[in-house]
């Protein structure tokens, strides 16, 4: 994958940083990839200078809650599934996103198509150090699967956050590392 200290495109803004998280739906990976990597930006005391939000790029759920699965195996994790309602990524909602992480190579597709500069779109697992570009570097889509796949999408996102957040604590000047969800 690539290296983590090449890994994130300069912030357009002094306001701080911004990171959307998509994937197709925004009912399963995007929003379980924004409650876990949200949370380890505050862990990080990164909260005031990094923002995470998360899209999909249909939108046939958008205003529902995160599907019920996702949710559940987040809160028995020990994290808060219940602030998410679904949205569709539109080209103006990333007009001002610093990193823009798509969950899947068609997600990927879709947001080149929808005009997101190249320079500021990654894989979301591009910072995970058990992928492989271009082999195994999708966050699979267990919407149809059973509640395993929600688990194994749920510890690729823990360990990819905690890759990002090393180094968006490494660009923000902060200590990498930190502690997970309590």
């Amino acid at each position: 994958m690539m290296s983590p200290a090449d890994g994130l495109p300069p912030a357009r803004s002094a306001d701080g940083y911004r990171i959307a998280v998509v994937c197709l739906g925004n009912i399963c990976r995007s929003p379980m990839a924004d409650v876990v990597l949200g949370e380890r930006v505050g862990d990080a005391g990164l909260a005031g200078r990094v923002r995470v939000e998360s899209y999909g790029t249909g939108g046939w759920h958008v205003g529902r809650p995160m599907d019920h699965r996702a949710a559940a195996t987040l809160t028995a994790e020990g994290y808060d599934a219940s602030r998410h309602r679904a949205r569709q990524v539109t080209r103006g909602d990333l007009d001002d996103v610093d990193l823009v992480l798509a969950m899947d190579h068609a997600n990927e597709a879709d947001l080149r198509d929808l005009g997101v500069d190249p320079d500021r779109l990654r894989m979301f697992r591009t910072f995970d150090a058990e992928a492989t570009a271009g082999h195994d570097d999708e966050v699979p889509d267990p919407y149809y699967d059973g509640d395993d796949g929600f688990a194994e999408v749920l510890t690729m996102v823990e360990r990819t956050s905690t890759a990002l957040v090393d180094v968006l604590a490494a660009r923000f000047g902060r200590e990498p590392g930190g502690p997970g969800p309590a």
